[in-house]
């Protein structure tokens, strides 16, 4: 009996007006303990040519983390490993962070989202603060119906939006399925040019029906403070 015919599935990154990509961005976020000097990570980071953020963490004075981002998940293994491995530093697992940037289906560029406004995030010199988490969704969110999820989804994002239009708090947002240790499905980071806002917008979200009715888990949240990022 022939097997029937099996088609592979278009895994493709979908935007507005038939926009379809498969560039993705990954970004990493490695915290460390027993490393008060941020600049042994800054000094690694020129050395390998990494693209990176570093961050002096606000609620460990005797850490530091580094955020990376790639195109390639293999400079994770070529080019950061090697790097951490030359200082005298120890990563807190923890907080560490891995996903990769995802479209909705619905954005009019779709390069600006998967790759640009990332970037641009998490290197403005004018939004030092970032607090950065990961989280886990109830099966029952999978469960609903896309108009559904679609409706919850808003409500989240105009309050993002909102934030982001007062200069208040701006977002990144990466899928994490299969890449989070502890079986996270996203990881968010919220940079601004102040902390309170920040802690507000995290407030804020707690009412809405995603957070409050279909988030499983939340956190922990790393708060940082940038001190370096690079300029390419």
């Amino acid at each position: 009996m022939e097997r029937p015919q099996v088609k592979p599935p278009d895994i493709s990154e979908k935007g507005a007006n038939g926009q379809s990509s498969d560039r993705r961005l990954f970004m990493q976020l490695l915290a460390f303990a027993d490393c008060p000097d941020p600049g042994v990570l800054i000094d690694g980071a020129e050395r390998s040519g990494l693209n990176a953020t570093v961050y002096e963490d606000v609620n460990d004075p005797t850490a530091s983390a580094i955020l990376t981002w790639t195109e390639d998940p293999a400079d994770f293994a070529t080019k950061l490993r090697p790097m951490v491995n030359t200082i005298d530093a120890v990563v807190n697992p923890e907080f560490t962070m891995l996903g990769r940037t995802y479209s909705l289906g619905y954005e009019p560029d779709l390069n600006e989202v998967l790759i640009d406004r990332p970037i641009r995030h998490a290197t403005n010199p004018d939004w030092p603060w970032a607090v950065w988490y990961p989280l886990r969704r109830k099966g029952e969110f999978s469960r609903l119906d896309r108009e559904t999820q679609m409706s919850i989804l808003k409500e989240h994002g105009v309050i993002g939006m909102g934030f982001g239009a007062g200069d208040f708090g701006h977002d990144i947002r990466l899928a994490s399925h299969g890449l989070d240790a502890n079986d996270n499905d996203f990881t968010i980071g919220l940079v601004g040019k102040a902390l309170a806002p920040l802690s507000i917008l995290v407030q804020t979200m707690r009412k809405t029906q995603q957070t409050a009715l279909y988030i499983e888990r939340l956190g922990p949240f790393f708060v940082g403070h940038a001190v370096w990022r690079s300029t390419d």
